[in-house]
């Protein structure tokens, strides 16, 4: 038992102690019948919000009108939530009013079936008022009650429906399906800083192939990403790409990925994004000229659109734009091949070249030789510089474009190991370069 099921239960053992009735809930007991480790641990009680802040000495008041406070134990917080049941949704997101109720009721409010259950921690007894059970032994992810009913009071369940299935390699239930898919116009309703989050969960969770097949069955993928939509049908070289269409290689390359980051994971996904606008073909070829330049300006603007960081988009953007740079890798001159190996960012950069070649051709040949080089020039790839600035200011240059254009040559010399030492750059610059001119 992990250090936070251990202080969950803990405070649950408080709220029954004090003569409430108090589970854990949701996501945690799903986890924890599928075998696997729950990430966080949320409980339910009668108790109201004003009690639990009584019985517990640190907490936060997060959401007392809706009874939800997170109690801080060990340094972790826990969302304690009083059970409810919710009156109608008038924004898609939460309810007009809530009203307190029973674990039924609680239980009835929630989104999917399996994660509609209770766990009583006193003896370890599971309380399911909804078939999860059943549903989680078949695999099957069905909504609680109406499902359009459970999606209008809150479209993102929708998005949360299609990660869910495919981290847990579920089927959706056919109504839930359907509902999903009548719905799926709406969802663009929503906050987009909650959707761009659902979106990277899909990407990183494990099954982000199958996240997305799922959003394109469901029609959900032309309302958040119609640029990644547009791919289907967008035929490829086949002496390049036997894999098919832009869109079926993006999905072979996303079932690649292990555990990305966020950016390698939004440049997975959007490394081609502008091949459906570059497109060319004649009689004997397909071309997509300028379609990593143009790819990495649509990369920002999705990433934007999604609200992802400035950070998180300035490096997708760079990963787009330089995703071919690898074919050049072989004819670089030195210090060309060093400063490209030298750049922050490389490593995924490197990893999404390895995506991209087991995605079409497997070719690996670019990537092993990059990492090679790596390994090799590793003591030579960020040296420290021979001259700085005050040294030309020494020799008498004056600041302008040229110190830049001094300090790059003897940067450049440097990296071909024509110059290795203080020195040698100083006699080097006053052979070449006029002070002061």
């Amino acid at each position: 038992m992990t250090e936070k099921e251990t202080l969950a239960r803990q405070i649950a053992a408080r709220l029954q102690q004090a003569g409430f009735t108090a589970y854990l809930a949701g996501g945690c007991v799903r986890d924890r019948l599928l075998g696997r480790e729950p990430k966080d641990f949320d409980v339910a009680t009668d108790a109201p919000a004003a009690v639990v802040q009584r019985l517990f000495e640190r907490t936060v008041p997060v959401g007392v009108q809706f009874g939800v406070v997170l109690v801080v134990v060990g340094g972790h917080p826990f969302e304690v939530a009083t059970f409810r049941a919710d009156s109608i949704y008038l924004d898609g997101r939460r309810p007009a009013t809530v009203r307190f109720g029973t674990p039924e009721e609680d239980a009835a409010r929630r989104d999917f079936t399996i994660n509609g259950m209770f766990l009583n921690p006193a003896n370890d007894e599971i309380i399911d008022y909804v078939g999860g059970q059943d549903d989680l032994r078949a695999g099957i992810l069905r909504a609680i009650g109406d499902p359009s009913a459970r999606l209008y009071e809150d479209r993102l369940r929708m998005l949360r429906g299609v990660r869910l299935a495919a981290r847990l390699g579920f089927v959706i239930d056919p109504a839930t399906f359907d509902a999903i898919r009548a719905a799926a116009p709406h969802l663009a309703d929503m906050a987009w800083e909650r959707i761009g989050e659902e979106i990277v969960l899909i990407l990183r969770e494990g099954s982000a192939r199958r996240g997305f097949e799922l959003l394109d069955a469901t029609g959900l993928l032309p309302v958040v990403l119609p640029e990644v939509a547009a791919m289907k049908g967008v035929e490829q070289s086949p002496d390049h790409h036997p894999e098919g269409d832009v869109f079926t290689h993006t999905l072979l390359l996303l079932a690649e990925l292990d555990q990305p980051s966020e950016t390698l994971a939004l440049a997975a996904l959007l490394h081609d994004v502008a091949k459906p606008v570059c497109a060319q073909h004649d009689e004997h070829r397909i071309t997509f000229y300028g379609h990593c330049e143009r790819g990495a300006d649509m990369a920002v603007e999705i990433c934007q659109r999604l609200r992802r960081s400035r950070e998180v988009w300035e490096r997708v953007a760079w990963l787009v734009r330089h995703h071919l740079r690898l074919l050049h890798a072989p004819e670089m001159r030195v210090s060309t091949l060093k400063r490209f190996l030298a750049q922050d960012g490389i490593d995924e950069l490197l990893e999404l070249g390895r995506l991209d070649a087991l995605a079409s051709n497997k070719d690996l040949r670019l990537y092993e030789f990059c990492r090679a080089k790596q390994r090799e020039l590793a003591a030579e790839l960020k040296p420290a510089p021979l001259l700085r600035g005050r040294d030309l200011l020494d020799m008498g240059f004056e600041p302008g474009p040229r110190f830049g254009e001094i300090l790059m040559a003897v940067e450049e010399a440097q990296l071909e190991s024509r110059l290795t030492t203080r020195e040698q750059a100083l006699a080097w610059v006053r052979e070449r370069y006029a002070a002061g001119r």
